[in-house]
């Protein structure tokens, strides 16, 4: 194949991969629904023109007290009196639907909050697309996997003040960017594969600030592991005010502008 058509095969590939990523972020309760983010204590309160009181008492609960009228449910049942759930922290939250509406109770270390997904939201109603750099195969890289002896459970911050995420690092990836060898701490990947969460030169200005993630799919048997920097996303905290996003491993930052991915909504 001629070096042309490997960039049309890329770009082909690439522009599939992307428009189901958009077609994720357009789901009615996704990323872009979201509308409040409420922190929960032990005091019954109603919040964000929700029907009903929400509290966390403490216990590692949320409780949820409503009427049958209010329309609030559980797994398909309705709230009638007080109905307790218990998130997991880290994990995704407890879904409520109240309504088109859904609010989703969630643990992050020892906080709960709850955050409203309504299909109507201006920011999911006004999404034209993800801006993104020109897709070029120069970004595209063989790594080297090294597994660690044992998954480490590390400790990052959040982009919310007080907050923190451990999530598990499993190794680490190796692969040449401008030229250099580049090392950073890989993540377990949800469904399998890798997931390096890194900053860059262009974080804050053309990207955002936070930093972004790669996934990759599963290393070969001889930890070679395709490092395509064209797929690069931003985390849901780049598009929402209302996400509690984790930050990069310390040591995941690249000294060099990756103009490869996706771009701060807004960037030129």
């Amino acid at each position: 194949m001629t070096v042309t058509e490997d960039h049309r095969t890329l770009q082909a590939d690439w522009q599939r991969w992307h428009d189901e990523r958009e077609a994720t972020l357009r789901e009615p309760h996704g990323w872009l629904s979201l509308t409040a983010l409420e922190w929960l204590d032990e005091t019954p309160r109603a919040i964000a023109d929700l029907p009903g009181t929400w509290r966390a008492p403490g216990d590692g609960t949320v409780e949820i007290t409503a009427s049958a009228d209010d329309g609030v449910s559980v797994d398909g049942e309705p709230v009638d009196g007080t109905r307790s759930v218990s998130p997991v922290d880290g994990a995704p939250g407890v879904l409520v639907a109240v309504g088109e509406r859904v609010v989703e109770l969630a643990r992050r270390t020892d906080s709960y909050a709850l955050r409203v997904r309504d299909p109507r939201a201006t920011t999911r109603a006004a999404f034209d697309g993800v801006p993104h750099f020109p897709v070029d195969p120069r970004w595209v890289v063989t790594g080297r996997f090294e597994a660690y002896d044992t998954p480490q459970r590390i400790t990052v911050g959040a982009v919310v003040d007080g907050l923190q995420h451990f999530p598990t690092a499993i190794g680490t990836v190796t692969f040449d960017v401008a030229g250099s060898p580049r090392r950073l701490v890989a993540l377990a990947g949800k469904g399998g594969g890798l997931s390096l969460h890194f900053r860059d030169a262009t974080n804050g200005s053309t990207t955002y600030g936070g930093g972004r993630i790669l996934r990759t799919d599963d290393p070969a048997p001889d930890g070679t592991v395709v490092v395509d920097l064209n797929r690069t996303v931003n985390l849901p905290c780049a598009l929402t005010a209302y996400a509690t996003c984790p930050l990069p491993p310390a040591d995941n930052v690249l000294d060099v502008a990756v103009e490869a991915g996706e771009k701060l909504p807004g960037a030129a």
